[in-house]
């Protein structure tokens, strides 16, 4: 058999992306072998200029494994450059494969001067509690001779929608995204050359507040300024080679307004379909009663500066690669940046419909539909046969009360809700463009013309667009549920951020939910760009003395310092994204931020101890864990070591030699603190909860003989409380694998079966789909918990996830740190809590790799894929040893032994 071409091809991550502003990007690929023990021993990387065919960078034959994170070792790339690139490689017994397929990247504007766009704005404007009509921009432009290319440059202080010629630009959602928009501000760039016609043309956009000057949090609205901004630069290409020409935001353009009439992503969309202007973005339409926009609304020239511009203000005492995304400290007095986006676009990705006929009220005004499924987005309503003038309400709930009625109260300010008024007709439709909502249950009233049916009703689910890359199933449908419930909710609060809840007026990138995710959310999809992208907003939210905050991006009615187990999001987070993708860059990116944040513990600690009593504010502690409290200063000193450990990793994995012994020596300082204060000379621990045990050895903070003491009071713990856990968000991710870790697995099956309170599966027993904030949100007996914090759409307890895969499924990582990416795999189901299969997959980034597993007989089977350039290590149960394997499809089997 002949060996086949690279596929996959990827840049940045990204399939053929437009727009990147990587000085070096990186390029991956799978290797197409099928054959048992595929592996590459060499490759060739030809990179070419897509403009005129000449050769950018020819590697030459690389005699090497690589093929993820390949960095482009070429000259400098120019702004606007599109390249092509290809790969061939070479297997171990020196046969080469055919050239792949060529794929594209495309660079951004990377100098100011490659700018002329202007910020713009219309003249409308709200208050702190007044929401005004959504602006529509416009500029009529000729193109004079045949058109080779054209690309929009565009993003908005606040959300647009880009329309050219009657058609709209790209099908992202609530870009340009979540930013802290005193800092940065990202970019995107598309390819509108089939958008484009000979002669006249018309372009515009539809500006919403979005987290800009819309409500957030529970603030008034206008936290970063007053109304929505435009910049948006048209570069065109001709076909002949003469002089480019530019369309660009500036005073020329005029402002409008249309049937928006307010849009907030917390309260909903109010939309007036009388109020319609057809081919407002077409050459035709007639803008002569539209107002000048304001030019240059904000302070300074162009807020933004380029990835040239933003390396020559760097701090010179913070060297680092001309790659890292810039701190908003690195430059004093500058304006925030403006870079590509560099997170998956939020999109439309899914439709569901309700799967009963609606319920109706006495007085028939008011519907109740069910979609079946706890999702974020919005509905598309349509309306039939409904004279002019009639406004229909839809509001979104994740919950009915006893009464059947829509719980609005844990919503708290957040009205989520939408209003239509129709226009009139035989059919009409309506979708909101700017805010988004959480919610199974939409309750539609005052539906004109008799009752709304299923077909009526779609609900449009929104997400970033992660690819999925994970799949778990087994024999428990449960099981199967929960991890359905997991799925669904980091769908929901994956909205460009990873957020703790989609419904009430929070919303938020809380720091300590999404470390204690993470592992979880690198299974189920592709988060490397994502989390990436959030990492950099982390940079930027970063205090000058070096402390992390609650939230990312920043909101400054929050307690401006995360505290334990939070504020460590800023150095367990770009290890896991390492240890998960194999990117070290990550670590080079995030380097300065980690050791400030480690200074600043140094600099509050005393005596190594963190939030004891001489810290203001000492964290959030175990959140809600279940009548176990565990100190802060455990938590808090537990995690200091924890987190220089990481450090000395992070550091050799960068050849940071120096700063590896640095962080040992402060691992071991922390380490003897935590000793002295908190273990009792017979062994035992001075605070004894389920969260203290699983810290203290899941952080290996015991010497190796005491582990086991602490291990059976774990487990007399849980079998004191019927087999059920009391941890909350601090403590949970870590249970069930330390469990395991330390040879009681089947206490973490225990725990994973219970069905009664508190357990993962008493959620799904009342018919959860997604996961809850709470492990009794609601209970049969009491109704509803605190409606002041209630999310029944909330990721955290997900995290045991990471343990089904690696556990149950038995697809790991390499135990050994410095072997990221599943370059090496670690296959290990460990079958328990009677089950009698399993299945998993993950799309790895060397390729796919599978573990099934079932026991039939008498007989454990298992069969795996192991991708090619990859090996692992299988270990089965119920036997003793391992093997190594190489790539391909292997079984094996063994007898089950009690």
């Amino acid at each position: 058999m002949q060996l086949a071409a690279p596929f996959h091809l990827r840049c940045e991550g990204f399939e053929n992306p437009l727009g990147i502003d990587a000085a070096r990007p990186r390029l991956s690929w799978w290797m197409n072998d099928p054959r048992e023990g595929a592996k590459q021993s060499a490759y060739q990387v030809v990179v070419t200029d897509a403009s005129n065919a000449a050769i950018v960078w020819d590697s030459q034959r690389v005699d090497s494994d690589q093929s993820i994170q390949l960095e482009f070792g070429g000259p400098p790339l120019r702004s606007r450059q599109r390249c092509r690139w290809k790969v061939r490689l070479w297997d171990a017994a020196g046969e080469s494969s055919p050239w792949s397929e060529a794929a594209t990247f495309e660079m951004g504007l990377l100098d100011r001067a490659d700018w002329t766009a202007k910020w713009i704005a219309s003249p409308i404007v709200g208050g702190p509690y007044s929401i005004p009509p959504a602006p529509y921009l416009r500029k009529t432009f000729d193109v004079a001779r045949p058109v080779a290319r054209a690309r929009l440059y565009v993003t908005a202080l606040g959300l647009y929608e880009f329309e050219i010629n009657g058609k709209r630009v790209g099908d992202a959602v609530f870009v340009p995204g979540r930013t802290d928009y005193h800092k940065r501000v990202p970019c995107h760039v598309y390819d509108v050359t089939p958008l484009l016609q000979s002669g006249a043309n018309a372009c515009g956009a539809i500006l919403g507040d979005g987290w800009y000057c819309g409500h957030l949090h529970s603030d008034p609205r206008m936290t970063y300024g007053d109304r929505p901004r435009l910049l948006a630069q048209l570069m065109i290409d001709f076909a002949d080679g003469s002089s480019a020409q530019t369309i660009a935001s500036d005073a020329s353009w005029t402002a409008g307004e249309g049937p928006i009439r307010s849009s907030d992503m917390l309260m909903g969309e109010d939309y007036d379909a009388r109020m319609e202007i057809p081919g407002w973005s077409t050459i035709t339409f007639d803008d002569s009663n539209w107002r000048p926009v304001l030019e240059a609304v904000k302070k300074g020239s162009l807020p933004f500066l380029t990835a040239d511009a933003q390396e020559r203000h760097f701090s010179a005492k913070t060297p680092i690669s001309s790659d890292r995304p810039p701190r908003a400290a690195d430059i004093k007095g500058s304006d925030p940046f403006l870079t590509a986006h560099r997170a998956p676009p939020v999109r439309k990705i899914q439709e569901i419909k309700p799967i009963t006929p609606p319920t109706r009220s006495a007085n028939k005004r008011r519907h109740i539909f069910d979609l079946g499924q706890n999702m974020v987005g919005h509905v598309r309503l349509r309306i039939r046969n409904a004279p002019p003038g009639k406004t229909i309400d839809l509001r979104f709930v994740e919950m009915l009360d006893k009464d059947g009625k829509p719980y609005t109260t844990a919503l708290r300010t957040a009205r989520a809700t939408d209003h239509y008024t129709t226009r009139g007709g035989a059919e009409e439709f309506f979708e909101p463009r700017f805010t988004f909502h959480g919610f199974r249950y939409v309750e539609v009233r005052d539906y004109p013309g008799g009752d709304p049916t299923i077909d009526d009703v779609t609900g449009i689910v929104v997400h970033s667009d992660c690819e999925p890359t994970g799949t778990f199933e087994c024999s428990d449908p449960m099981i199967n549920q929960l991890q359905h419930n997991i799925v669904w909710s980091q769908k929901g609060n994956f909205l460009d951020i990873p957020t703790d809840c989609p419904q009430r007026d929070e919303r938020l990138g809380w720091t300590g939910d999404a470390q204690v995710f993470i592992r979880t959310a690198a299974f189920n999809m592709d988060v490397a760009n994502f989390f990436a992208k959030w990492l950099t907003d982390m940079a930027d939210a970063q205090g000058d003395d070096g402390r992390i905050p609650s939230v990312v991006p920043d909101v400054k009615t929050i307690y401006g310092e995360g505290g334990p187990a939070w504020a460590d999001a800023a150095v367990i987070c770009p290890w896991t994204v390492y240890r998960c993708y194999g990117d070290a860059r990550i670590l080079e990116q995030c380097w300065p931020m980690m050791t400030r944040f480690m200074d600043f513990l140094q600099a509050k600690c005393v005596n190594f101890i963190r939030a004891d009593e001489h810290w203001k504010w000492k964290g959030y502690g175990d959140w809600l864990s279940v009548n176990a409290s565990t100190p802060s200063d455990y938590i808090g000193t537990s995690f200091y070591a924890y987190c220089a450990n990481l450090m000395k990793e992070t550091a050799s994995a960068l050849g940071r030699h120096d700063a590896a012994v640095k962080y040992q020596s402060l691992f071991d300082n922390v380490r003897a603190a935590w000793t002295k204060r908190f273990v009792k000379p017979d062994g035992s621990l001075t605070i004894e909860t389920q969260t203290a045990f699983v810290l203290a050895l899941h952080f290996d903070l015991l010497p190796e003989l005491q582990r086991q003491q602490i291990v059976d009071a774990l487990v007399r713990d849980i079998e004191s409380r019927g087999m059920h856990l009391s941890t909350g968000f601090v403590g949970t991710p870590y249970l069930n694998p330390v469990l395991t870790r330390f040879g009681r697995t089947d206490i973490a099956y225990a725990l994973l079966m219970q069905k009664t309170f508190p357990s993962w599966l008493f959620p799904v027993t009342h018919g959860a789909t997604t996961m809850w904030e709470r492990w009794d949100g609601w209970t049969p007996d009491k109704g509803f918990n605190d409606a002041g914090m209630n999310s029944y759409n909330h990721y955290a307890y997900g995290a045991v996830g990471e343990w089904m895969y690696a556990t149950i499924a038995g697809i790991d990582l390499d135990p050994r740190p410095r072997v990221p990416g599943y370059k090496h795999i670690l296959i290990r189901p460990q079958p328990g809590g009677g089950l009698t299969r399993a299945r998993a997959t993950l799309q790895s980034p060397y390729g796919m790799i599978e573990s099934a597993w079932r026991i039939e007989a008498d007989r454990f089977h298992l069969d795996i894929v192991i991708p090619p350039n990859t090996t692992a290590t299988v270990r089965l149960p119920f036997s003793v040893g391992e093997q190594e394997v190489a790539a391909g499809r292997h079984s094996f089997q063994s007898a089950v032994r009690s």
